[in-house]
């Protein structure tokens, strides 16, 4: 099982990063598109994935032993070639189902550092840098103007955390479903989501 070694920035222009990206010669390998999710829970700190990534389908395992490290989290992936046979074979394990998910995802190149621009509902775009060495995610992460000091790490549900003030609980086993498409949960506060999206309200 390998480290993902990751580093999170939070809420980040779209336009600007990508001008950004631009200026520092990274390559953008996949424009943005929707991605969709099922989530298995595997016990605690540990869930396995099943991500439709458009030109493929990613089963991940991922061990988030600490998420205030950036080399906190353990994964392995495996690719398979259905969405609907991996979920199906993942709920004939019997793994609880946590939640179903879609994401926004645009995927940038430099060197061999990976840049994602995430879009999760309710919550402002973040970034995350992925590199083969610590240097290597903070050396990018310096170019695009990012401080060590503001770096987040772990799972998205640490992101909600910090915007809503909610714990990773809430967010994990009592939000099953967080898409685009459905009503925001109570926990949402309006006058956040009003500054993310004029166009959502909170049930």
């Amino acid at each position: 099982m390998q480290n993902e070694i990751e580093a999170q920035f939070l809420s980040v222009d779209k336009t600007k990063i990508r001008a950004k990206l631009q200026s520092i010669g990274a390559t953008c390998i996949k424009p943005e598109i929707k991605m969709k999710r099922v989530i298995f829970d595997a016990g605690p700190h540990r869930f396995i994935r099943v991500r439709d990534e458009g030109d493929k389908i990613v089963m991940t395992y991922k061990n988030v032993e600490d998420d205030n490290s950036i080399l906190g989290t353990k994964e392995i992936n495996l690719i398979v070639n259905d969405y609907d046979d991996a979920v199906l074979f993942m709920q004939e394990t019997k793994l609880p189902i946590k939640a179903h998910q879609e994401t926004l995802r645009e995927i940038w190149q430099f060197q061999d550092v990976e840049i994602c621009i995430d879009t999760w509902p309710w919550i402002p775009s973040f970034i995350e840098i992925e590199g083969p060495t610590e240097d290597a995610v903070w050396n990018v992460a310096a170019k695009l103007g990012f401080s060590k000091a503001a770096a987040k790490f772990g799972s998205v549900d640490t992101t909600y955390q910090h915007y809503y003030g909610v714990d990773c609980d809430t967010v994990n086993l009592k939000t099953p479903v967080i898409t685009f498409e459905c009503e925001p949960p109570e926990w949402v506060k309006p006058d956040i989501l009003a500054k993310i999206d004029p166009t959502k309200k909170p049930a």
